[in-house]
């Protein structure tokens, strides 16, 4: 079968024929509909400083994590899939026996190996995984849409790290970072009955602004532009009381400062974003004093978060905001090449790849 794979510690992937993956007796043999392009992706295939301190020993390998899967093959002991059934991936794969795992934080399992980085993904024409893997979509789901439930889960964890819709419905939220997990998370939060919802991105990516302003957002503020002034602009908005919960997703120190400084006493601070390396700010100010719940968020709760997501999405209009706003360029797998530097050049918010032809 055909594969895009990561194949050296340089830039760049390429496509390659390999032989189609078997089953073992736990696992299931999957089809690929569509796929789409993460960010750790670009990364991947920029081999930047993350990626190149992340991914040598494990090349080389199949790339991707993001999917709309069908099932094609089953092993002797899968219980709960059949042969037909269409499915999304959890990309962490997780031992099942460390601390973490038989403590009901299997997200966070002290030996994750994930799909299309630690281990082949599924950039090909076909993949196997275990069952544990494999999450069952309903099936009049659009494959495109149920591709993005990976960075969707992202978003609806880093919203409702704890499941309960009282930490959002009512509040004033502020969304840092307008990529496709930061524009996900705007419709989510309206839908969950947000009060106001902020958003400040980097004024270098006009299409990113002009998104959140579609999705809904009340008030969408360029941080190049707006600067330091961006906490003041907050508070005069909200009566001088500013956010009760911050949506950290840029992984940037000046939005986490400005996001801080915005938010209310006794507020919630979610972090996504990861940071290119160690940050300084006066923690005693912005969040000791102000007795700051804070949660660092990571991947999707395995697997509250799958069945969060499943309702949220019986939602036709949270489905057509994702698929008319999210998904701006679709391309064939052979041409992934195209789809990655639209990414790179800031065109595309989210790129989604048929099978190969």
């Amino acid at each position: 079968m055909q594969a895009i794979m990561k194949t050296s510690e340089a830039k760049g992937f390429e496509i390659r024929e390999v032989p189609e993956p078997a089953i073992k007796h736990n696992e299931v043999k999957l089809k690929i509909d569509v796929a789409s392009i993460c960010g750790t992706d670009h990364h991947m295939w920029v081999y930047d400083l993350w990626a190149q301190n992340r991914l040598p020993p494990a090349i080389p390998f199949i790339a991707g994590h993001e999917a709309g899967l069908e099932v094609v093959d089953i092993g002797k002991d899968v219980k709960n899939l059949q042969i037909g059934d269409k499915v999304s991936m959890e990309c962490h794969a997780a031992c099942g026996t460390c601390y973490q795992c038989r403590s009901d934080r299997m997200h966070i399992c002290a030996n994750t190996k994930i799909f299309g980085v630690d281990k082949d993904g599924i950039f090909a024409e076909y993949a196997v995984i275990p069952e544990l893997n494999a999450i069952k979509n309903d099936d009049n789901l659009d494959p495109a849409i149920a591709s993005l439930q990976d960075p969707l889960g992202n978003a609806v964890h880093t919203i409702l790290p704890k499941d309960n819709i009282e930490d959002i419905a009512g509040k004033n939220v502020l969304i840092t970072g307008a990529g496709p997990i930061g524009l996900m998370a705007i419709p989510v939060v309206k839908m969950l009955g947000a009060g106001q919802v902020f958003v400040t991105a980097g004024g270098n990516n006009l299409l990113r602004l002009e998104t959140a302003k579609k999705l809904g957002a009340d008030m969408v503020l360029n941080a190049r532009e707006e600067g330091d002034t961006i906490p003041k602009i907050i508070k005069d908005a909200t009566d001088g009381i500013g956010v009760d919960v911050l949506l950290e997703m840029a992984g940037n120190i000046y939005a986490l400062k400005h996001g801080l400084e915005a938010l209310t006493y006794g507020g919630r601070v979610s972090l996504l974003g990861f940071f290119p390396g160690s940050i300084e700010f006066d923690i005693n100010s912005l969040m000791i004093s102000k007795g700051t719940s804070v949660f660092g968020i990571a991947g999707r709760r395995m697997f509250q978060t799958w069945q969060v997501m499943k309702g949220l999405l019986k939602s036709k209009d949270l489905q057509s905001k994702l698929k008319d706003n999210i998904i701006t360029h679709r391309v064939n797998m052979s041409d992934w090449e195209k789809g990655m530097t639209e990414i790179h050049e800031k065109r595309a918010i989210k790129v989604v790849m048929d099978p190969f032809n």
